[in-house]
């Protein structure tokens, strides 16, 4: 621990004529003083907030060593989905391994964006593993404005394109699913969160959800797939559970999307018949 301790100052020099050297020796010799006794005080007092501060938050761990006996679950998506994995992945501890795409060094959550990258990329997120379970979203990069459509280069202005039109969105969640069904898994669909109004950087408009859900869930009646509504879930409480001006959730939102996907996986995996709209 350390020990505040005062540097010894120089005693008054008599000054006597000719004797620059000893008052320029002096005027160092009190800066020094000065500045040692600052420091001192400046670390013992970083060290007495340290110690009687909160400890820094924990890096979330993402990976894992899966339970062979158990079930695997994969939950694909946005920045939204990656906000609940981990808590998915606490509340189905001992019943299932959850697991979501990594980045290549797997040191974080890969974010799954928009379909257009998701029909590219899901083969290889889907290699690898006997999958039980299926839980996937796309909408909130596909509905966003970009400066060329199909891009990731984001917008503010309504003039500029959304990055997947709701035709080619539907054409590319169709692609998404015939490799998904491939699996041989359970699939459920987790519809767009909603978008609160002036949200930009880049620009989305809270009519696009409702609209680009509504197709989503027509296709995935017509394949049989289960929809999880969280559109539905949190819009009433929206003020609440999302940040302002923004699509992503506060703890407590993600928490109660969270719970939720959990609850709706754990149906899954017992293999109960539900409804194709679960709310």
């Amino acid at each position: 621990m350390f020990t505040r301790t005062s540097a010894p100052c120089p005693p008054p020099l008599l000054l006597r004529p000719g004797n620059l050297a000893a008052l320029l020796l002096l005027v160092l010799s009190s800066l020094l003083c000065v500045f040692v006794s600052a420091v001192s005080g400046a670390e013992a007092g970083s060290a007495a907030k340290a110690a009687a501060g909160s400890p820094a938050k924990a890096r979330p761990v993402w990976t894992f060593t899966p339970d062979p006996a158990l079930p695997n679950v994969l939950i694909l998506g946005d920045s939204i989905s990656v906000g609940y994995t981990l808590g998915v992945r606490a509340r189905l501890a001992g019943r299932a391994n959850v697991f979501r795409p990594l980045q290549a060094d797997r040191s974080g959550p890969e974010n799954c964006q928009g379909t257009t990258l998701g029909a590219k990329r899901v083969a290889h997120w889907l290699t690898g593993r006997k999958w039980d379970v299926i839980h996937f979203n796309w909408g909130l990069h596909d509905l966003k404005h970009v400066k060329i459509s199909g891009t990731s280069e984001n917008s503010d202005e309504a003039s500029d394109p959304v990055q997947a039109s709701i035709p080619a969105y539907v054409e590319n969640l169709r692609q998404i699913i015939t490799r998904l069904q491939a699996t041989g898994a359970r699939l459920v669909f987790a519809t767009t969160t909603p978008v609160v109004p002036d949200t930009r950087s880049p620009l989305r408009s809270p009519d696009s959800p409702p609209a680009y859900n509504a197709a989503a869930i027509t296709l995935m009646k017509a394949n049989g797939i289960r929809v999880n509504d969280l559109f539905a879930l949190t819009t009433p409480k929206l003020s609440q559970l999302q940040l302002p001006r923004n699509v992503h959730f506060t703890a407590a939102g993600s928490d109660l999307l969270a719970t939720e996907v959990a609850r709706i996986i754990g149906e899954e995996l017992a293999g109960r018949r539900q409804p194709a709209v679960s709310k």
